[in-house]
């Protein structure tokens, strides 16, 4: 029998497993009820936190629990101790959490878990926006995985399609894709979705970017190519799921929750445990945010006065809008001597790989880059983030200093705001005033601040009237 601990997890190779999984092996229990909703303080907030909670209480095995240990992960986040029970019992799961939080920990340790007991087939698929996030998924699920044979395959675009084709069928545990290239791969050899038919744990992270970036049509294309008979029944009210059968469950990861990521979720999940960790949306308390009002032309200079404060060891993003941005950027940064990368979608895979990982080892202390990078990548110790150029909505720019303020350290946020802004300046000096980061006096005076951009100004209105 197969234990849920240790190096035997998935020991046997697939021709010699099980081709039905037993009755007990189906962690689902035979009742599902209505959603359950869990809300939690965002990080450093003292009440209602269990700070006494171990990997081990939330259900975990002895081993996962001291490969969290061994990790440097001694005690599970918010956000883990929400979700890691509600996936171990089965059920759906909505996480709307700040960054930085451990969302990826708090799928991926369940998912290994239950994955023990059933390791057959596609078990587990992680759609993930870009391919520097999905690579960075399936390097933590090897972590975490670490001391069993467990087999990936990443879906990304940049690579030969027909390798990851062939890469699919040859049956790995876990799949980890961008929504763009598997529903590609699906679209040229449906047949390739019977890879996908017994896949017990589907998992939406960044959802809300996944919407950012336009692959809406992409992820359901995805989602509806998988066999609609394990999922669980509709229906609002409490409901039998039977014993012997296989049930698919869905996990959604988002910063925030527009109406379309609302819409995925009513269509896909069902009666989840909704997870709400601090507020949608808004910044980690541990990331002093501080905005510099410039005009363009003033960008560089600003810039450099901004590092040099910096010891050579500390790491800094800088974000920029566009390639052309992003090159010029960097070749200020190389004339003054720092040691710096770049990282934007005119680079190839192999070139983007590079910088991340000369980033992550120190051989870079100063990372150039588009919004390509501005969601889930995880370099710890970030020290500071420069938005060189506003991003034209906030929820970019909440994921963008999401980079810094991680695992509990501190970091800097620094915006270059200019008047080319203004479209942003409403929601912008909105997103400031509730976290309580200081304004400055020429974004909170301007006309654009006052009103969100499209609004009708009925006092202007009731004082033409008035003159009549």
């Amino acid at each position: 029998m197969v234990e849920e601990g240790g190096i035997a997890l998935f020991a046997r190779p697939p021709s010699k497993l099980k081709t039905r999984p037993r009755k007990e092996d189906n962690a689902l229990p035979k009742t599902v009820t209505r959603p359950a909703v869990v809300s939690v303080p965002p990080s450093g907030a003292k009440a209602g936190e269990d700070d006494t909670a171990t990997f081990r209480s939330l259900g975990l095995s002895d081993w996962m629990a001291g490969v969290c240990r061994g990790l440097g992960m001694p005690s599970p986040t918010a956000v883990q101790r929400a979700c890691i029970p509600a996936i171990l019992a089965g059920r759906d799961v909505i996480a709307v959490s700040q960054t930085g939080t451990g969302k990826t920990a708090a799928f991926a340790l369940p998912i290994l878990q239950l994955l023990a007991r059933d390791p057959f087939g596609v078990f587990a698929l992680v759609l993930t926006p870009t391919r520097e996030l999905a690579l960075q998924l399936a390097d933590h699920f090897r972590a975490l995985g670490s001391g069993g044979a467990l087999r990936d395959a990443v879906i990304i675009g940049g690579v030969d399609g027909q390798a990851q084709a062939r890469a699919l069928t040859q049956r790995p545990h876990l799949v980890v894709a961008t929504p763009g290239r598997l529903a590609g791969l699906l679209a040229q050899d449906p047949g390739l979705a019977a890879c996908l038919a017994r896949v017990r744990c589907l998992v939406l992270d960044e959802a809300d970017r996944m919407i950012d970036l336009g692959f809406e049509p992409q992820v359901m294309g995805v989602l509806d190519a998988m066999p609609s008979t394990n999922l669980k029944p509709e229906g609002e009210e409490e409901v039998v799921l039977e014993a012997d059968r296989v049930y698919r469950t869905t996990y959604m990861f988002s910063a925030t929750m527009p109406l379309a990521v609302e819409r995925l979720a009513r269509r896909y999940l069902r009666r989840p445990t909704v997870v709400n960790i601090g507020t949608a949306g808004k910044a980690t308390d541990l990331v002093t945010q501080r905005v510099v009002m410039v005009k363009e032309n003033e960008k560089p200079h600003t810039l450099e006065q901004e590092l040099e404060v910096l010891s050579d060891d500390q790491r800094i993003i800088v974000f920029v809008n566009t390639k052309r941005q992003c090159d010029a950027v960097a070749r200020q940064l190389d004339g003054l001597e720092y040691r710096c990368t770049l990282l934007h979608g005119g680079k190839t895979q192999d070139q983007r790989e590079e910088s991340i990982k000369g980033f992550r080892e120190d051989k870079y202390n100063v990372l150039v880059a588009t919004d390509v990078a501005g969601r889930g990548i995880d370099v710890p110790n970030v020290a500071l983030v420069v938005n060189y150029d506003m991003p034209n909505n906030i929820e970019a720019y909440t994921h963008r200093i999401g980079r810094t303020g991680r695992a509990g350290r501190k970091g800097i946020a620094v915006t270059f705001l200019t008047l080319s802004d203004t479209e942003v300046f409403y929601d912008f000096k909105k997103f400031l005033e509730d976290n309580n980061a200081p304004v400055p006096a020429a974004l909170a005076s301007h006309e654009a601040a006052k009103a969100k951009p499209g609004a009708v100004d009925t006092r202007r209105s009731a004082v033409q009237y008035a003159k009549k």
